[in-house]
């Protein structure tokens, strides 16, 4: 069962902070899952968040510190002393040890490097460090199990008790030559069914996928979905095995994407939380706000082009927000399918094949519009026909164009290195209204002559 907070659960820990019972309190929380203790923490205030904090034990606080939001990690870390801090990092993997590290300032950073005190630990996490966050070599963990291929089994079984104590789960046995250099993989069936005196290179999986430590973090989460892994080794340029990056990563990986694209897609330019503050949220927000005021500008502009018909044919203006909206929405919607389908990479075919399939997918769907415009415009709202066949023309018109530039843009971005989700927002929305007005009012004066 899910774990909910209450608010007597609240009252009592808050009332055994002011009296200053910390055994009861480890008593409470002992037996809480490191998640659930975390999402507690974030409904108390921060002093009474650092004093629960301090009370429990490095063990289970480590894995807390993961699952903090960042501004209440940042509070508690800066309430502890380089020492303290560098005892919750010798708890955890090395990975995740290297991203807290590198949340800190400069200074801080340095004094609790030199605190830190397993030295093997250590030595590994400061390594992550140097590997962008975005790439393979970021993410993954140096933690692992990898054996010799000159090994027997027997000799197997015996360094791998040694290596496993100090990882909390094992996917895999990595094969390695004496430089270390990646060969292949272990089944644990192979091992437990083998002769103890069998030679590993007898017996291990030679074919295996792998990354290299520069490789793309969302082009791991592809490989890995493809192919179904668990785990995924990483080796540097000269092949030698580094580390391994594990599901829950990826999960994160795909998560942080996943959000990303939504706030790209909303119109918001960089990665804000519901209680950030307003200053942060307004740089997020008001650039794109900005640029769809310009639009709005240059859409008036347009309109003001076909001034003349306002006086002679009063009546198309009245559907301008129809077919600016229809334009936006169609644009939208083809954008959103070309992007999620570089997202999970299952384009295929040539881009003439691909927009020669958008024009017949928006011709259908102007059609079956343009038919229901047409006759609701003369029957309920009692427009003539020279109008009704304008109106219905322009719609056509607009959603295959909207339907070609969603299609395009996309692709043109992603072909130049940026971020195809930028597609779906605003950006998309503005240039396909301003391009479905100009078309709606040309078409207009090339039938009526205005």
């Amino acid at each position: 069962m899910e774990f909910k907070i209450s608010k007597q659960l609240i009252q009592e820990l808050e009332q055994l902070i002011q009296n200053k019972n910390d055994q009861q309190l480890e008593v409470l929380l002992n037996d809480m899952h490191h998640a659930d203790i975390a999402e507690i923490l974030d409904e108390l205030d921060f002093n009474e968040a650092t004093y629960i904090f301090k009370v429990l034990d490095s063990e289970k606080t480590a894995e807390i510190l993961l699952e903090l939001e960042d501004d209440l990690r940042e509070n508690i870390l800066s309430r502890l002393s380089p020492k303290e801090i560098a005892e919750e990092l010798d708890e955890l993997e090395t990975n995740d040890a290297a991203d807290i590290i590198a949340e800190l300032s400069q200074d801080l950073k340095a004094e609790v490097i030199s605190a830190l005190l397993d030295v093997e630990h250590d030595k590994h996490t400061v390594d992550l460090l140097r590997y962008d966050e975005d790439t393979a070599g970021g993410i993954m963990h140096q933690e692992l199990v990898k054996v010799y291929e000159h090994w027997n089994v027997l000799t197997c079984v015996k360094e791998m008790r040694i290596q496993a104590e100090n990882i909390s789960r094992v996917h895999s046995i990595y094969v390695v030559d004496d430089e270390d250099r990646l060969k292949g993989r272990l089944s644990l069936k192979d091992l437990l069914t083998t002769s103890s005196r069998t030679p590993i290179n007898d017996v291990y999986i030679r074919k295996l996928n792998s990354v290299k430590v520069d490789t793309e973090d969302v082009e791991v989460a592809r490989i890995m979905q493809k192919y179904d892994l668990e785990a995924i080794p990483v080796v540097d340029e000269l092949g030698r095995l580094v580390g391994r990056i594990t599901i829950d990563d990826i999960v994160d990986v795909i998560k942080d994407e996943a959000d990303e694209d939504y706030q790209l897609a909303a119109g918001i330019s960089k990665d804000v939380e519901a209680d950030d503050s307003i200053l942060e949220h307004t740089k997020a927000r008001l650039p794109w706000l900005v640029l769809a005021l310009l639009g709005g500008f240059i859409s008036v502009k347009v309109l003001g082009l076909f001034e003349g018909a306002m006086l002679e044919h009063r009546n198309l203006f009245f559907f301008t927000p129809l077919i600016a909206a229809m334009a936006g929405n169609a644009g939208v919607q083809s954008s959103a399918i070309i992007v999620q389908g570089l997202a999970n990479n299952s384009l295929s075919g040539s881009l003439f094949n691909r927009l020669v399939k958008e024009v017949a997918l928006s011709l259908l769907n102007g059609l079956i519009l343009a038919a229901i415009l047409f006759i609701g415009s003369h029957f309920l709202l009692n427009v003539n026909y020279i109008i009704g066949v304008i109106i219905t023309v322009a719609l056509m018109s607009v959603i295959i164009i909207a339907s070609l530039i969603g299609t395009f843009v996309p692709l043109l971005l992603n072909k130049f290195g940026i971020d195809p989700a930028l597609a779906t927002g605003p950006f998309i929305t503005t240039s396909n209204d301003i391009c479905g007005i100009l078309i709606y009012f040309s078409i207009a004066k090339l039938i009526l002559g205005f």
